[in-house]
């Protein structure tokens, strides 16, 4: 039997193999039992996990409710608004360590919402040691640090325990200004900021080349915007801002494609068509001296078949009123006017 026993330095030799095949096949393993993620290709080198549906936070979507980017250069990857949970990013994860053979590097947080950025937290060990660099606007940055303990209670409430389970908070590590520069691979992205429109500071990403931008949460279709932190005015001026760009592919809250040479995506004139008619709206409800609590007589029914109407519509009424009511108090004759 002792002729049958392989000499000390094969058994060595298996014994290395055996380690390095073992973490191989594990990883093997862990592809395979993994739930595909259904990316589609943009342009070359970038990818999209849509949400399952245009909408609201719910259990059954998870809090997926935002397009999830991913920039692909060899074995490293950007991405772009991670999305909701702790349990989402790891998906997120393996997925580009599977599909692409791609681990990621950096990750941009375009503006401070929950739905985009809890998915940090799969991150969270990575960041801390400085192996991935999270981007984002100051004001991105500030309005993380003060809203998402309560952003991140109030995604627990509406998409469940079970999908936020583990999530925690990791803010962004780095600032970018305007007119900055992103390199992944052969992609170049030109940094623009917004400030005072969606939120206190969109970071809107833009590809020249393949005309592809970036719009954080600025843009959106059939579902109502959400003016929590931001502006009529900005957002507006913003709208006008990327529409010059003229792109030929956007992503924001949904990925929208121009149907033809000089016009732009679809959802860019829907999210100005509704933010327009809340402003018209607001002064002509001023003007009929309608009173800021009465939200539900500055209806827009052409908006009413949106996801969120009736969640977002009437608050967004008020915040429009605050904003607006200055500017509806310049236009009134002075009490001198008045007796002339």
């Amino acid at each position: 039997m002792t002729g049958c026993l392989l000499p000390s330095w094969s058994r060595l030799v298996l014994w290395l193999a055996a380690l390095l095949w073992w973490p191989s096949l594990q990883a093997a393993q862990d592809c395979k039992s993994l739930e595909p993620v259904p990316w589609r290709a943009v342009v070359p080198g970038v990818w999209v996990w849509l949400p399952p549906e245009r909408g609201d936070v719910t259990p059954a979507n998870g809090g997926h409710v935002m397009p999830v980017s991913a920039l692909i250069a060899g074995r490293e990857a950007m991405v772009i608004d991670p999305g909701p949970s702790q349990a989402h990013g790891q998906r997120l994860r393996r997925s580009l360590a599977c599909r692409f053979g791609a681990h990621v590097r950096w990750i941009v947080n375009t503006h401070a919402h929950s739905e985009n950025t809890l998915a940090n937290s799969a991150f969270a060990d990575d960041i801390a040691a400085g192996r991935v660099e999270v981007l984002a606007s100051g004001p991105t940055r500030e309005g993380m640090s003060l809203r998402c303990p309560d952003c991140l209670a109030s995604l627990v409430h509406r998409a469940g325990e079970r999908a936020m389970a583990g999530t925690r908070i990791a803010l962004p590590t780095r600032t970018l200004s305007e007119g900055e520069e992103l390199r992944v691979g052969r992609l170049q992205l030109q940094v623009m900021r917004v400030e005072h429109g969606h939120t206190e500071g969109d970071l809107v990403l833009w590809n020249a080349r393949s005309k592809l931008l970036w719009a954080g949460g600025l843009v959106y279709q059939d579902r109502v915007p959400e003016l929590a932190q931001g502006q009529l005015r900005g957002w507006l001026s913003a709208l006008d801002r990327l529409q010059a760009l003229a792109p030929r592919h956007l992503i924001s809250t949904v990925w929208s494609i121009s149907p033809a040479e000089g016009e732009p995506p679809p959802a860019l004139p829907e999210t100005r068509a509704y933010l327009q008619a809340l402003r018209e709206a607001t002064l002509q409800a001023m003007d009929e001296g309608v009173q800021p609590q009465e939200t539900g007589r500055v209806a827009l029914p052409a908006f009413s078949g949106w996801a969120g109407y009736e969640a977002r519509h009437g608050f967004n009424v008020l915040r429009a009123w605050r904003e607006l009511e200055p500017e509806w108090m310049d236009r009134l004759p002075s009490a001198q006017d008045v007796r002339r």
